[in-house]
């Protein structure tokens, strides 16, 4: 089975070799398809094919650039109907097999028939004198919590997560996502197109509350085969800019507080409901049968909720409309339950 590979990169030195390692450690790498959104200087070289994987490579002068969310919803779009779906930051490092293992562990939770998600914030490495060193936390699990302490800002309704190491062989249920390692069937491409209006901050919370309400599960994994390299001093690797650095904002018309902040409002519609009804069709590719009429986009515009289960509150996900009738017909429920394969209310 082939697996996409999207990675949105800034200006980053080690993506080279995240590409190589990905290739030269996996089971078969001819079945990986590397869709990258490289944004660099103007000018910059163009990435080598690594290997006998296949690569799609979108290049962005960084001054055009808007941001990791943005660059992720363009690295979505260049899927060639792939089965499965690993979205990367840019400076990872993988075990042997890593592209098995990962198959092998979300079939065995019932994927790709379960729409599942496997998910965390990797174990570290780091580079001392040019090598890989890994300083993983556990082999176990790596469990998304929020950080102790932490609260929401009236302003901005985000919490900050962090990755507790349980000593488990067994795949645990996540309340969160960690957008740099996410790996999913590719009817993720179709179900939950990637939005380009978040800008950073926020974008996993959005990305967690929309995958739950669209009937996906989340699971952090034993084992994860995925390493991360954290921006730390420590770390070894060349200078990594961030898309907020003072030099690269200067060369630009729009600020990133800009982006953050229609960015914030965004997340502040979405978590209290507000967005818009002809916006969430347009998003969703389950409403791409045929183009909405005036009516029918009315009616949703002042009724736009998702069916939910009689016996639980999941969310139901919903099949095209039925023919000639214009209304979704819900789906059994995920977690089975006998009211919800009645059809919810």
């Amino acid at each position: 089975m082939r697996i996409f590979l999207s990675i949105a990169s800034y200006c980053d030195p080690v993506l080279p070799f995240t590409l190589a390692r990905a290739v030269a450690t996996a089971s078969a790498p001819q079945r990986l398809h590397f869709a990258v959104v490289d944004q660099s200087p103007a000018g910059s070289e163009r990435l080598a094919a690594p290997g006998p994987a296949r690569l799609t490579q979108v290049q962005v002068d960084l001054r055009d650039a808007r941001g990791p969310c943005w660059a992720r919803a363009l690295a979505m779009t260049l899927h060639d109907g792939e089965e499965w779906f690993l979205q990367l930051d840019s400076h990872m490092d993988f075990d042997p097999g890593w592209d098995e293992r990962l198959v092998a562990q979300a079939m065995a939770l019932g994927a790709p028939q379960r729409r599942l998600v496997l998910t965390s914030y990797p174990n570290a490495f780091v580079f001392e004198q040019g090598q890989v060193v890994r300083r993983p936390t556990t082999s176990g699990v790596l469990a998304q919590v929020v950080r102790p302490g932490a609260q929401f800002d009236p302003a901005h309704p985000v919490l900050p997560f962090e990755a507790h190491p349980v000593e488990s062989t067994q795949a645990m249920p996540a309340f969160h996502c960690g957008a740099g390692c996410l790996f999913a069937p590719g009817a993720i491409v179709q179900d939950l197109p990637y939005d380009p209006w978040l800008y950073f901050h926020g974008e996993e919370q959005a990305l967690t509350l929309r995958l739950y309400t669209h009937g996906w599960d989340l699971f952090h994994v034993p084992g994860l085969p995925i390493h991360h390299l954290y921006n730390d001093p420590d770390a070894g690797a060349p200078p990594r800019p961030l898309h907020w650095e003072p030099a690269h904002e200067a060369q630009r018309e729009v600020s990133w507080w800009s982006h953050e902040q229609r960015s914030r409002a965004r997340l502040a519609s979405l978590v209290a409901g507000r967005t818009s009804a002809c916006t969430a069709w347009a998003r969703d590719a389950r409403w791409r049968t045929s183009p909405p009429s005036a009516a029918s986009t009315t009616r949703r515009a002042r009724s736009h909720r998702p069916p939910t289960c009689r016996a639980c509150p999941r969310t139901l996900r919903a099949a095209p409309p039925a023919p000639g009738t214009g209304r979704p017909r819900p789906w059994p429920c995920p977690a089975g339950c006998a009211a919800g394969r009645r059809g919810g209310r």
